[in-house]
């Protein structure tokens, strides 16, 4: 296939992106970045409405569209721009649009942004709760941490959304992926060829000139936005067992916690005299997080990799992070910080690192060493162009390799067409009746 001289790609977003407040509009922009060094021709379309933090595309001429649900309007627009790629950000959004892709413009590479393996954060969130239900004073949970793939695919089978979520991967040309744990499960255990998934981690510019030294730091930070479970979770437990921990060690300790969305019953866990405080959003989150000693990261469940945590990285500052929060991010390199499973070794190791400039040190220059070995945007950024131009060279190739994706297409397209057809006849009062 000969490539067209302005490649079109069409993004349709789960969100408009929010690149300051949340690691996965942050990849999206990333991508989109990448797209753009290219001279690409981007348009950008959602049905979600604008939310606080929406970032400026226009700003950087990519063309913004909303679109509608189940409306035709969608058949027409996507036919007219013709898209030689279609970018779909998580699943959901290849689920209600791909059939209409199908339809308007076959020809198109199907690719699919999945920012975490979201069937897996899911099971592992019920995991959570099925523990704390059956011991709800537990600390350890050094048995729910990063378990063999088997065992997380029996926990994720059965599951109405990793059938769902698997069956998108399938349907896709290629399918980004940013934790190689979740590409080794997916194809050790699930079964999807390895051709389908492309690791894109997050992609970020190494920093320049000197880190804020220990001496000039105060506090511990933690950040995220309080919608996404993980995040809301980790604020609890920290309330509720590792700061009176840390506060036992370190009484004048201070706990600064910022998130997008922040909801009342957040708000409500403000205790400025308990040296708790729950800041809202950050309007720079390097900032905060240059100004912070230690990163707070205790994650009990989750998926995919944590932008909270190359943030601090970026910034120098060492993090405290379990199993979860650790799980794909660093490969074979020395953690920034520490990782622990048990509350009080958690907050053993955050008092430690707070106190010792020696081990603070070590920790921030291997946060740097870290950041160049993974991170580098210089790398992932023209390994992600050149796979999508092999894949637009070799689309027909492919999808004949991949029979089990484009049998599970023509079914998605034939079934939810129908569904789409019985929704219009029945919004306009047009359905056959039956005597």
């Amino acid at each position: 296939m000969k490539l067209p001289l302005t490649t079109k790609v069409l993004v349709i977003g789960y969100v408009w992106p929010e690149p300051r407040s949340s690691a996965a509009s942050g990849h999206v922009m990333q991508i989109l970045e990448t797209f753009l060094e290219q001279g690409w021709d981007i348009t950008f379309s959602s049905p979600a409405g604008h939310g606080e933090h929406k970032a400026d595309l226009a700003g950087l001429g990519i063309r913004e569209v909303p679109i509608e649900l189940n409306n035709g309007s969608f058949d027409i627009f996507v036919t007219e721009l013709a898209p030689d790629i279609v970018l779909f950000d998580q699943f959901m959004m290849e689920e209600q649009f791909g059939w209409r892709v199908e339809k308007c413009c076959p020809d198109a590479l199907r690719v699919l942004e999945t920012s975490d393996l979201q069937s897996l954060r899911h099971a592992r969130h019920q995991r959570l709760k099925d523990c704390l239900k059956s011991a709800p004073d537990l600390q350890d949970f050094s048995s729910l941490y990063a378990p063999a793939l088997l065992e997380e695919f029996e926990l994720m089978s059965d599951s109405d959304i990793a059938k769902r979520e698997i069956a998108a991967l399938y349907r896709c040309d290629l399918n980004l992926m940013i934790s190689e744990v979740e590409i080794d499960l997916l194809v050790e255990q699930f079964g999807l060829p390895r051709s389908l998934l492309h690791w894109c981690p997050l992609m970020i510019d190494l920093p320049v000139g000197e880190h804020r030294s220990f001496g000039d730091r105060a506090h511990f930070l933690s950040i995220g936005n309080f919608r996404h479970a993980p995040n809301w979770d980790a604020v609890l437990w920290m309330k509720t067992t590792i700061w009176p921990l840390i506060r036992a060690q370190l009484p004048q300790a201070q706990l600064h916690i910022y998130g997008a969305y922040t909801p009342p019953k957040a708000t409500a866990l403000h205790n400025p005299a308990q040296g708790f405080h729950v800041m809202n959003w950050a309007e720079d989150a390097l900032q905060v997080m240059s100004a912070a000693r230690v990163c707070l990261a205790p994650l009990r469940f989750g998926a995919g990799i944590k932008g909270k945590i190359v943030d601090a990285m970026l910034c120098g500052t060492p993090s405290i992070t379990t199993p979860i929060g650790a799980e794909a991010m660093h490969g074979d390199q020395p953690w920034p910080g520490a990782i622990a499973c048990t509350a009080q070794d958690f907050a053993d190791r955050a008092v430690h690192i707070y106190r010792d400039q020696a081990l603070w040190n070590e920790a921030s220059q291997a946060g740097d060493a870290l950041l160049a070995h993974r991170y580098q945007r210089t790398v992932h950024g023209p390994a992600l162009i050149e796979k999508l131009h092999a894949c637009l060279k070799n689309i027909k190739q492919l999808r004949k390799l991949n029979f089990t994706g484009s049998m599970l297409r023509h079914h998605h397209h034939k079934s939810t067409q129908y569904m789409s057809q019985w929704i219009e006849a029945k919004n306009q009062n047009t359905l056959p009746t039956t005597e």
